[in-house]
């Protein structure tokens, strides 16, 4: 499982690494989620128009894919 609270502590850089996945949201967004799970969950959700379940299983399979992020 990634590690939220590492992502958080560094999120200016790893918000690229959410805009990559996610380019539909703005720089506003990825301000405000400040690298909150719940917030990304929302966001992604609302941004392109698909339910929580959908958002969920979207934002585990990222998860999976960065479970060994660690900052630069």
């Amino acid at each position: 499982m990634m590690n939220w609270e590492i992502a958080a502590a560094n999120w200016k850089q790893f918000r690229g690494t959410v805009k990559a996945r996610w380019g539909k949201l703005s720089d506003e967004h990825l301000e405000g989620i400040a690298g909150q799970r719940e917030q990304l969950l929302l966001k992604i959700s609302e941004t392109y128009e698909i339910n929580r379940a959908d958002a969920q299983r979207e934002l585990k399979a990222f998860e999976e894919r960065n479970k060994n992020y660690r900052p630069k």
